[in-house]
């Protein structure tokens, strides 16, 4: 798959004459001299015909002048001269296959001017590219890398070779998973030079790198979803890093897992019907009745979930939620006079899920001053309170003080979505 524009095809070559075209006997006087080449006096003959023909838009016949003269080479400097007609002829007749042909036989003979080996190795990378020959673009792109041309560009023609190289089979299994990490590397390298250079990063390359790392079992795919997220902060990318969160975290509680489930909905990036009755689910099990239906609302909302799907914890919950709320009143001022903070707690999670969160904000902000209660899961669901309610820098605050485990990372994904929110 294609994923960005090709190097930028500005091959500053003159038709008539000038830097590679014209060989020494056809320049006039006052202009600037072209490298020195010594042709063959019988290979003149038909350069200078193709020349011509070429300024009379006569292409076949400076193609058959080029392949004459072909014949008649008999040294390195005859092939470079050939070469480079033939170049001028392929931008002139916008013949690609012609072009990447000329470009390579110019760098193999070794004449090329040192001014111009990066920027005929780039645009010889991405053809070779282009018509799957992966390991000579890797080849050609590193040359125009070690030549200093472009490698903002250039590494990125270097990625998508890798990437080919490696194909889709048993992408976690050598060779492919070392090609896959030699173009998640290259990748980065363009990512950084673009920005660096003042450039925007398109989401698209961190998405293209999350996918490659992934498919390689490859670790620093939680750097690649976090950097797809901050380039495009939309739910789906947020998704991505927290399902990634969750492969990795399996042993987390469901308390623990349900406050990662609501940063899914909060950002909008629950998806399918199993987003939604996953995070119904988690709110059954934890008791938060009010949260079981407002998840299967949403989901029933958003068309993706039918009457029958999460039905029956939906039934569940709608008993349950009219006397939970009668006793929420009592449960508050209990909380005030509790020994400790786990009524407030509980009750803070009922507000909670009810989406009253400055109820809930309270409730956790006593449990907090009365102590005796996990100030880590605490401290992540008045961060989730302020954060749903709009006090984002409340909220970050709440989540900067989660100090350890599960918990510490749980706050870490709030935090990245809060960013994006200028908390």
């Amino acid at each position: 798959m294609r994923f960005v524009s090709p190097v930028a095809l500005a091959l500053a070559l003159a038709m008539t004459s000038g830097a590679v075209t014209a060989p020494a006997f056809a320049q006039k006087k006052g202009k600037e001299e072209a490298p020195k080449v010594k042709v063959s006096p019988e290979v003149v003959k038909p350069i200078v015909a193709a020349q011509q023909a070429m300024d009379k838009q006569d292409f076949a016949t400076a193609k058959a002048s080029i392949a004459e003269a072909e014949g008649l080479a008999k040294t390195g400097d005859d092939k470079y001269q050939i070469a480079a007609t033939k170049l001028n002829l392929s931008i002139a007749s916008k013949d690609s296959a012609l072009q990447v042909q000329a470009l390579n036989q110019m760098l193999d003979s070794g004449l090329t001017p040192a001014a111009n080996v990066g920027q005929f190795s780039a645009v010889a990378a991405d053809a070779e590219l282009q018509a799957k020959n992966y390991d000579a673009s890797i080849t050609r792109a590193q040359a125009a890398i070690q030549a200093g041309y472009k490698p903002e560009q250039v590494n990125v023609t270097l990625a998508q070779a890798y990437f080919g190289k490696a194909g889709t089979a048993n992408a976690s299994a050598e060779p492919a998973r070392g090609l896959n990490q030699k173009g998640l590397a290259a990748l980065k390298a363009a990512a950084d030079g673009s920005k660096a250079a003042g450039q925007p990063v398109p989401a698209q390359w961190y998405q293209i790198g999350v996918g490659r790392a992934a498919a390689a079992k490859l670790p620093e795919v939680t750097d690649w979803a976090k950097w797809a997220y901050e380039a495009d902060p939309k739910g789906e990318n947020l998704r991505t890093l927290i399902r990634l969160f969750q492969q990795a975290n399996p042993a987390i509680s469901n308390r623990e897992n349900l406050d990662v489930l609501r940063l899914m909905a909060t950002s909008n990036g629950l998806v399918v019907a199993g987003d939604f009755t996953e995070y119904a689910e988690m709110a059954s099990k934890t008791g938060i009745y009010g949260e079981v239906k407002s998840a299967i609302d949403a989901g029933r909302a958003k068309g993706v979930l039918n009457a029958s799907q999460g039905g029956d914890i939906y039934q569940q919950a709608n008993t349950r939620i009219a006397s939970d709320k009668s006793t929420l009143g009592a449960a508050e001022a209990d909380a005030k006079k509790g020994a400790n903070g786990k009524i407030a707690a509980a009750t803070g999670d009922a507000y909670l899920g009810y989406g009253d969160y400055a109820k809930a904000a309270a409730m956790f902000q006593l449990a907090t001053q009365k102590g005796g209660v996990d100030a880590d899961e605490i401290n992540t669901r008045l961060g989730i309170a302020k954060a749903r309610s709009g006090d984002f820098a409340g909220a970050k605050t709440a989540f900067q003080a989660v100090q350890g485990g599960a918990r510490k990372q749980i706050a870490g994904l709030w935090l990245s979505y809060l960013a994006t929110k200028g908390a």
